[in-house]
């Protein structure tokens, strides 16, 4: 970021505004959304602003602009609308010390106005450095028609009752009391016009710590998808927005974790091929614990987290303790890989069949049977089987499949460093080897069916006899 966003106190802080046109009169507005005091400086106004000095909202000051003007100012908006006018301001309000925003010159501004969303006081502010204010406008218009009017009324009360809430209430039931006014009925209500009602359910909250939400811990299953931080699911963002303590594997984008709550515990479990440091029972047994002082637990995955995560392990283990979870599907690897190099995992006439299945089980590396009989119209996705690679072209090559077997590789689909290539089932050991792929990789195995070989070849034999005509 070359800008960092931060909100001002402005209460009762000199602002000052440069320009006494409709440049001016822009700012005037957005700035006494506020309780600032604020200045104009210029020798004359137009009418909304000579409007907004009768009523007492803004001071105006017409003598001679010096350095003194822009002294113990919180902010100073620059609006001639005079490139070079606007440049010799700028110059002494930094010599006064000033904070400084020149409209339309991005290179003068100290600081930048950003598209806000006013739901007072809740505020979102969208800025872009100054290189697109249209999409910041549009995605203000976004944010405009997802929030609800009321909402910043909402706030507002919970701000009220939150020293009611910490004189009665523990931390962990602060936490639900809030989640359920905001995720629940209270904020239903205000939607619809009865805050008496709302307010009054939330006060009865407070009071008797009964608000139907349960307190007990909980586990999430939460499948983060390949890597990419946008390709986790809206329900698997929710989970780590409640969660209490996060365990997250090692391929999982570090952003990611920045969609937790602030102060969620974040503990590492990964585990790197041949370095076992978190081993999956005490993972297990971490997961039970947890949730059994009450936390809400996620267990961050990468994929899906009932495609050869070991999920099962956990969820016995979370049944067997009578641990309430839930699993939250994830996009896996397979279907990460195919996408990212722009293709579909099935076929219509040529792969009706899909396989998703390991080069590696508990007993090493394998060469999975949906391999060793690949049928026509099959694709088999394989999962952490570069190790396996050797085996499987010297099994799979003397069938009489393989010259009929299509091979892609990519690696570390939809993350840094992702690279995809092509090669026959017999050069797939020395493919690997030669662009150093050692793991975080698809193999993905199409041996179509035979009535669309027959049509390609009788395609290929038709254009060529079209050539020699």
């Amino acid at each position: 970021m070359k800008t960092f966003p931060m909100f001002l106190q402005m209460a009762d802080r000199r602002v000052v505004i440069v320009g006494g046109d409709e440049q001016a009169a822009q700012k005037a507005r957005l700035i006494l959304k506020t309780e600032a005091d604020v200045t104009l400086l210029a020798p004359k106004l137009d009418a909304e602003l000579s409007g907004l000095v009768a009523a007492g909202r803004v001071k105006h000051e017409m003598g001679n602009i010096s350095p003194a003007s822009f002294r113990n100012t919180a902010l100073t908006f620059i609006a001639t609308g005079c490139p070079g006018a606007d440049m010799a301001l700028h110059a002494l309000a930094k010599e006064g010390g000033a904070t400084v925003n020149v409209v339309d010159q991005p290179g003068l501004c100290d600081a930048l106005t950003p598209s806000i969303v006013d739901r007072d006081p809740v505020i979102i502010a969208i800025g872009t450095e100054g290189t697109a204010p249209v999409l910041a406008r549009q995605i203000k218009t976004k944010l405009e028609e997802v929030l609800e009017p009321r909402l910043g009324e909402l706030a507002a009360l919970a701000g009220r009752l939150r020293t009611a809430a910490a004189a009665r209430l523990g931390p962990r039931k602060r936490r639900d009391l809030w989640r359920w006014v905001f995720n629940e009925r209270p904020r239903q209500l205000y939607k619809k016009g009865s805050e008496r009602e709302a307010a009054r359910l939330i006060k009865t909250a407070i009071q008797t710590g009964n608000f139907g939400d349960k307190t007990e811990g909980t586990v999430s299953l939460v499948g983060a998808g390949p890597g990419a931080k946008d390709l986790i699911t809206l329900r698997g963002v929710q989970r780590l927005q409640e969660a209490d303590v996060i365990y997250y594997d090692r391929l999982i984008d570090p952003d990611m974790l920045e969609l937790a709550r602030r102060d969620a515990e974040r503990i590492y479990v990964g585990k790197a091929p041949g370095c076992h440091s978190w081993p999956q029972e005490k993972i297990t047994r971490t997961l039970v614990a947890a949730a059994q002082q009450g936390k809400r637990v996620v267990r961050l995955k990468c994929g899906d987290p009932g495609i050869f995560g070991r999920a099962t392990e956990e969820t016995d283990a979370l049944k067997k303790s009578g641990v309430p979870f839930e699993i939250v599907p994830g996009v896996t690897a397979a279907c990460a890989a195919a996408a990212s190099v722009g293709k579909a995992l099935t076929e219509r006439g040529a792969i009706d069949t899909l396989v998703f299945s390991t080069g590696h089980n508990r007993n090493g590396h394998v060469v999975p049977d949906a391999v060793r009989h690949i049928a026509p119209g099959t694709c088999v996705a394989l999962y952490m089987a570069v190790g396996s690679a050797s085996r499987l072209a010297k099994e799979v090559e003397a069938s009489n499949s393989a010259s009929q077997i299509n091979v892609q590789v990519i690696t570390k689909a939809e993350r840094r460093g992702q690279c995809d290539f092509e090669c026959r089932l017999q050069d797939l050991p020395e493919t690997l080897a030669r662009n150093g792929v050692k793991g975080e990789t698809i193999i993905l195995l199409r041996r179509p069916s035979e009535t669309s070989q027959s049509i390609v070849k009788t395609a290929s034999v038709q254009r060529l006899q079209q050539v020699a005509i």
